[in-house]
């Protein structure tokens, strides 16, 4: 079955219907992109985003597929439900009733979901009403307002639709982890970067073609493309693996433990939180200034736009930041070397407990650095391509982790229901032989 490699992915009828599935939802949900909330000047709107590129505005548009260009129904995206999930992981660190939620399995992590999920609404009806509010400010560089009738009607009616759509959006993400294949949330951020390499691969062929881009460049950026592809794939599998020891103990009349495994540790921990905080946090000036015109303000606001030596320093900057803080707060040393201590487990040549747990610390603060330098890297590369080599798309940052890492947690979601269907095949066989033969 595995010798067929993915191949045999639709010989397996489980298989087959959660793709299948998958796939349909995420096609209901690029539909859904393309419905317009009422009341809404589209031209004078697009023209609006056309000056909004390198904006928070502009960053809030990329994960959600589009939308927010074109102000559909799912114009919010899935950005309040991650956003929700942060706050919780982070008051998880500060609240005890939290925590000890945590801790209490499946329950436990159903109740923190269901928290998620009014923190959702709740910001949903926020960023709604703001966004109403905006609208109605907004005109279109000729001067025509955005809004056709503004007043509390749209601002209601807008509310209503849009923390409508993000809770769709969001019931799609949870169908599609537990009926479909891989992570929803993920999976639908997913679909909706994918979406737009149509574009970016037209422009191209379109610049090629009339001799603004030559043939060697294009070339040239193929292999980096795949250079940089390769490299984030090596990067997000790569692990530190601290060897780890189980002494033997007797229950009743078993023996347990005796054996050698590791624990570990990713190279980027905390995955594409920290770019996706420090562009938020960088881009909030740029995204004032596109409402006012105080000229303090637009001479802050260039400067804090990619491709600018102070905006990449920054940038940068706050990644390395998010990248130990996030790392902090969702892996806790000393709670790893006590679980170790209860199981009988102890790193060779280190004492259990706290010894433990600084070991483990100095480690992991150790690969943070590398993988902050990484992150980093992949997140400036944009601005050199663009601002070197007048690259016409927009290639790398954060939009490429995601797209890359939710690629390979989907693969390897599939490969183990292959996995699994392939030995309950090879047990049902074995079953059937040994039966006839007794």
């Amino acid at each position: 079955m595995l010798g067929g490699g993915f191949g045999n992915i639709f010989k397996i009828p489980e298989l087959k219907k959660r793709i299948l599935y998958t796939l349909g939802l995420l096609i209901v949900y690029r539909i859904g992109v393309h419905v317009p909330t009422p009341g809404i000047d589209a031209v004078a709107l697009a023209s609006f985003f056309a000056q909004a590129k390198g904006t928070l505005l502009g960053l809030f548009d990329m994960f959600s597929g589009g939308a927010l260009e074109r102000l559909s129904v799912f114009a919010l995206g899935i950005m309040p439900y991650i956003s929700a999930s942060i706050i919780l992981q982070l008051l998880t660190v500060t609240i005890p009733h939290l925590e000890r939620l945590s801790k209490e399995g499946e329950q436990g992590r159903k109740k923190i979901t269901q928290y998620t999920r009014y923190g959702t609404i709740l910001l949903s009806v926020i960023q709604g009403f703001g966004i109403s509010i905006g609208l109605e400010q907004m005109t279109s560089p000729g001067g025509a307002p955005v809004v056709i009738f503004p007043g509390w009607a749209f601002r209601l009616m807008t509310v209503m639709t849009l923390t409508a759509g993000t809770a769709f959006i969001m019931w799609l993400g949870e169908q599609i982890t537990e009926r479909g294949i891989g992570n929803g949330i993920s999976l639908i951020i997913f679909a909706g970067i994918v979406a737009r390499m149509p574009t970016a691969t037209g422009n191209t062929f379109r610049l090629l073609s009339t001799g603004e881009m030559g043939l060697f460049i294009v070339l040239i950026l193929v292999v980096l493309m795949v250079a940089v592809i390769a490299f984030i794939i090596y990067m997000e599998q790569g692990q530190r693996r601290i060897s780890v020891q189980y002494a033997k103990r007797v229950v009743g009349r078993k023996m347990y433990g005796g054996q050698s495994t590791h624990l570990p540790l990713k190279v980027n921990t905390s995955g594409v939180i920290p770019p996706i905080f420090a562009s938020s946090i960088i881009m909030f000036p740029a995204t004032l200034a596109s409402f006012f015109t105080v000229p303090w303000m637009q001479s802050v606001a260039s400067a804090m736009r990619p491709g600018n030596l102070a905006y990449e320093t920054l940038y940068v900057g706050f990644i390395f930041f998010f990248c130990y803080f996030y790392t902090a707060i969702t892996f806790n040393p000393a709670d790893v070397a006590d679980n170790m201590k209860k199981q009988g487990g102890y790193i060779p040549g280190i004492r259990p407990g706290k010894r433990t747990a600084d070991y483990i610390d100095r480690v992991l603060t150790r690969i943070t650095l590398g993988g902050a330098i990484y992150v980093s890297a992949v997140c400036v590369l944009p601005s050199i391509l663009m601002t070197k080599f007048n690259v016409p798309f927009y290639f790398g940052g954060t939009a490429l982790l995601i797209v890359v890492g939710v690629a390979i947690d989907t693969i390897q979601q599939i490969e183990s229901h292959m996995l699994t269907r392939h030995y309950e095949g090879f047990l049902k066989k074995g079953g059937a032989r040994m039966k006839g033969r007794f």
